[in-house]
């Protein structure tokens, strides 16, 4: 099995992948899994996908089983190196003229395959020392791409000399642009750590990485492709400030929508992408297909799940939403306190008298999240953590409801950025807030999470006015959560958001250094709250387009 012969097969097994032929796909590899560098490298990548989307110890085991196999593999095609050379490599780097074409596709395969294992790692070893070995694996891993890249740059003769080159090229390109793109997401304080250990994180450098490798003929462009789609429709919505390039992603999946017309991934991603410019019902028609286009990894279809289930939280249909958060909790095994803390929100919005016709009990669900929590190297994911924060106001014996939990939720994966998409579905949310809001003003007792849920409550319909175009209105609302602050006794992750939210109304009125002000007071002068990390993520995003906003305006 030559190099040439490995990658061929190696596009054919993608192509089948991308058809949803996943068993057919794995059946190439398995084969030269123990002796082709290629053919081990697409075996692991697979099943550490499964093991990723279906949380199966045995599949977990499969996976990690195979990523060392791998790791054997591509070691036995990597450059020996003499005592002197591993000396003279801690002060030299190598250089191309010393590695033969195989040499450098080890380099990259064996670089991907840590990063695989360090990402099983901890799937499988949720102890900090796993945390540990994991992170250990990520930077050797980073560290193999850097060395990569110099070997790129030395070696360009071979991209017009070899047919495999472009694919060595095509990994560089992927791995670099990944590193970069996702590092330099990360706030300013984390990132001067990761820099002191040998990181770095330019986002336009790994955006440009992952655009060339996306362009290139190589067997990783799809991988450069999907990651680019995951930044786009994804990571700068839950994380940023809701402004992924959405014309570009569909550029980028237009070749592949006429190539693979009937591929889940590729179908996910243009019903994504309808998502998030409010063609809710497009939407809905597209992952309804994805779910037909294959039955073999089920767990694509929790993915669509997910989407429905949000689509129809967005129109507030209530009980068609209920009906996929219920298949979530019943299939899915990614995180059980979010699905049942989701079910029963969603069933929350609805009348009393639907409630009981769906057979459920709201309160025992809610009771239920509390023992469902995961915990990573001793730690608990933060959404779980705040979602088990909120149902314990369900513990007594005489509950306090939660006033509109579903529409808490849909902040807190920033939904209302792209529900705002849709004024009448906007408007018709802030009637649901008016009318919650009427309510607890009417509570003829107030309990003590009386002013916990006024905030709240004036936060999402801030949210529903800016969207409207009513930003003096919403900063009113913003400026009343902020001024509460003292009275505020359990959600105190309001009022940090609601600066950041007001920040980002003084960067619409062109207002830049108060929205850069109260940006930084938001990521200064608070701390301890429910999801810190992502509003710290949210301010980093921001400030960096506050900057960008500043370059242009003095230009």
């Amino acid at each position: 099995m030559d190099l040439k012969t490995a990658l061929e097969e190696s596009a054919v097994a993608l192509n089948l992948f991308l058809n949803n032929k996943f068993s057919e796909a794995l059946a190439i590899f398995e084969p030269w899994a123990k002796t082709s560098m290629y053919h081990a490298m697409g075996h692991s990548s697979i099943l550490v996908m499964q093991a990723g989307m279906t949380f199966d110890p045995t599949d977990i085991q499969n996976a990690m089983a195979s990523l060392k196999e791998s790791l054997q593999t591509c070691q036995r095609f990597r450059r020996k190196h003499s005592v002197f050379e591993t000396i003279t490599s801690l002060f030299f780097t190598q250089t191309a003229q010393r590695l033969t074409e195989d040499e450098m596709h080890a380099e990259i395969c064996y670089a991907e395959c840590l990063l695989h294992k360090a990402a099983l790692t901890f799937l499988e070893d949720e102890t900090m020392i796993g945390f540990i070995k994991s992170g250990i694996k990520i930077r050797a891993s980073y560290q193999i791409f850097k060395e990569c890249l110099l070997l790129l740059s030395t070696a360009q003769d071979l991209l017009e000399q070899s047919h495999t080159f472009k694919h060595f090229q095509g990994g560089v390109n992927m791995g670099i642009g990944s590193f970069n793109l996702m590092l330099s997401l990360m706030p300013s304080r984390v990132l001067r750590l990761l820099e002191f250990i040998g990181f770095s994180g330019n986002r336009e450098f790994g955006l440009s990485q992952l655009r060339a490798g996306a362009a290139s003929d190589s067997l990783r462009s799809i991988l450069s492709v999907l990651t680019l789609l995951m930044y786009h429709t994804y990571i700068t919505v839950i994380l940023g400030t809701a402004d992924g390039n959405l014309c570009e992603a569909e550029a980028l999946l237009e070749p592949y929508i006429e190539k693979f017309p009937d591929g889940s991934l590729i179908i996910f991603y243009v019903a994504r992408i309808a998502v998030l410019k409010g063609n809710f019902e497009e939407a809905q028609l597209k992952f309804l297909q994805c779910v037909g286009a294959q039955q073999e990894w089920r767990q694509i279809h929790h993915l669509c799940y997910w989407e429905l289930m949000w689509c129809h939280c967005f129109r507030q249909e209530w009980l068609e939403a209920y009906r996929y958060a219920d298949l979530l909790c019943r299939e899915s095994k990614w995180s059980k306190a979010i699905f049942v803390f989701q079910k029963a929100a969603i069933l929350s919005m609805l009348p009393e008298e639907e409630v009981q016709r769906t057979g459920e009990d709201v309160v025992g669900l809610f009771r239920q999240v509390d023992g469902l929590m995961l915990r990573f190297a001793g730690k608990s994911i933060p959404t779980e953590k705040f979602v088990v924060r909120k149902a314990r106001r369900y513990s007594p014996s005489t509950p306090v409801p939660l006033v509109v939990p579903a529409l808490e939720m849909m902040y807190v994966w920033n939904g209302f950025s792209i529900v705002g998409k849709r004024a009448e579905l906007t408007a018709s949310l802030l009637v649901t807030l008016e009318t919650a809001e009427h309510h607890l003003s009417k509570a003829s007792n107030p309990s003590e999470h009386h002013c916990d849920d006024q905030s709240l409550l004036l936060l999402l319909k801030g949210l529903c006015l800016k969207h409207l175009g009513q930003l003096h209105q919403a900063e009113l609302c913003f400026t009343q959560v902020i001024s509460s602050e003292k009275m505020i006794k359990f959600d105190h992750y309001l009022v940090p958001f609601s600066m950041y939210e007001l920040g980002l109304i003084y960067k619409l009125q062109g207002d830049l250094p108060r929205a850069s002000s109260v940006l930084e007071n938001a990521k200064l002068n608070h701390t301890d709250y429910s999801m810190e990390s992502r509003l710290h993520f949210r301010i980093h995003a921001a400030l960096d387009s506050l900057k960008d906003s500043t370059a242009t305006c003095t230009s």
